[in-house]
């Protein structure tokens, strides 16, 4: 299978409208209204894993731990991102999409509560861990994204909801920070819990229903997604290159708050106003998907890899700046989120009835790269400082730039049925 056969059979698959149980797809305002919840949704789901992010420090002095230590709670909040990417994903292509998004959903309120009362370090990485874990709603919801839009235009609607999600990564460390300077950083744990329980009533009442066809049982379900990564090489090729890139966005926004407070002195509702900066990243999304829809994903997937690895040079040179930092900070965020987008399109357009699976191997791989990088990150940072840090995320981008290489060559290949 080489790139080119990709596109055709994700529109033959889905002519010209969306795929939804009752067989009436969504028009005009109606489309766009759910769009918007989907994209609200993903984006508040997804910021569970990043709270945690600018307030390490704070929750190193309560609970008496080093750096290293406080980093674990990103890597286990991936790790358990991860988990569920792998388990529980698969499940939107077993079990009706709406159910499952708004049960998850309420699990997640349950695992934030508990982050919020946490009366020790072990219990809180347990459940920010079991909190990764349920926030894979934000992946089931992207894929039914692409059920429901046109065909002509999936590459924008999911780059809508995509660009919701990156929305919640970034807002999340500025409004924990400022919820943490007003309130004690435990409030956002709270906060969010409420906020999940509001926006599962709301999935429940306005999406429509999507039962897949799949109905084979969830052992043979999980088999089906390894064999899936075995027989689609485009798809192991973009999970390879956004795992990369997300590793090294991982690591930027691991060590960015040790270097904030410990070098630059700032207080929480500056670091607010900095991860605020990186929220310029969302609009790469939208951009990204337009791009793909004209047929320039392979160009918008070179200059993603081209900002990622300026973003990471420019941050190793400007330690003594902190405008230079949040430059960075945004080509990153421009850079990871074009890539995901552009990658994304393609996986989508190779098996419609298996978005799910493929969701979940593309998405497990990029979880667990992140997970690796945060947990290097803590260490490297503690040894070589804001240095290590940026050469770890600049050979992590260099990757990215071999495996865009691959990719090209790979994709001029003859697939065998056409040699034949």
């Amino acid at each position: 299978m080489t790139e080119t056969h990709a596109s055709p059979r994700a529109e033959s698959a889905s002519p010209g409208s969306a795929d939804t149980a009752a067989g009436r797809p969504l028009e005009g305002r109606a489309l766009r209204l759910v769009m918007a919840l989907l994209a609200f949704a993903a984006g508040a789901s997804v910021a569970n894993l990043y709270y945690a992010q600018p307030l390490l420090t704070l929750i190193r002095h309560e609970f008496a731990i080093s750096s290293g230590t406080a980093a674990l709670v990103v890597t286990l909040t991936q790790v358990g991102y991860a988990l569920g990417l792998a388990l529980l994903l698969p499940l939107g292509d077993l079990i009706e999409n709406r159910k499952l998004a708004y049960r998850t959903l309420l699990v997640t309120a349950v695992a934030l509560a508990v982050t919020a009362a946490s009366p020790g370090f072990g219990v809180f990485l347990v459940a920010t861990a079991l909190v990764g874990v349920t926030s894979v709603v934000a992946q089931v919801l992207i894929p039914f994204a692409a059920h429901l839009a046109p065909a002509e235009s999936r590459g924008k609607y999911v780059g809508q909801v995509s660009g919701g999600l990156v929305l919640g990564i970034m807002l999340a460390r500025s409004v924990s920070s400022i919820v943490a300077a007003a309130w004690g950083w435990r409030t956002i744990y709270a906060i969010s819990a409420v906020v999940m329980i509001a926006t599962a009533i709301l999935l429940a009442r306005l999406l429509p229903r999507r039962t897949p066809a799949h109905a084979a049982s969830y052992p043979r379900l999980v088999a089906s997604t390894i064999a899936i990564a075995r027989a689609e090489p485009i798809l192991v090729r973009r999970a390879a290159g956004q795992t990369l890139m997300f590793a090294a966005f991982t690591a930027y926004w691991t060590a960015i708050t040790f270097e904030l407070v410990g070098q630059h002195h700032l207080s929480q509702a500056q670091i607010a106003l900095f991860a605020l900066v990186g929220a310029a990243g969302a609009a790469a999304s939208p951009v990204a998907g337009r791009f793909g829809d004209r047929g320039f994903g392979v160009r918008g997937r070179a200059l993603a890899v081209v900002l990622g690895v300026t973003a990471a040079i420019l941050a190793g040179l400007g330690s003594s700046s902190v405008i230079l930092l949040a430059l960075a900070a945004v080509l990153l965020d421009f850079a990871v989120q074009s890539n995901q987008v552009l990658s994304v399109r393609d996986v989508y357009g190779l098996r419609p009835e298996a978005r799910a699976r493929m969701n979940s191997v593309y998405m497990t791989s990029v979880f667990a790269g992140g997970a690796v990088s945060s947990a290097l990150t803590g260490a490297v940072y503690q040894h070589w400082g804001w240095p290590g840090a940026c050469w770890l995320a600049l050979v992590m981008e260099v990757g990215v730039g071999l495996v865009f290489l691959w990719d090209r060559l790979a994709s001029r290949v003859p697939a065998p049925a056409a040699a034949a």
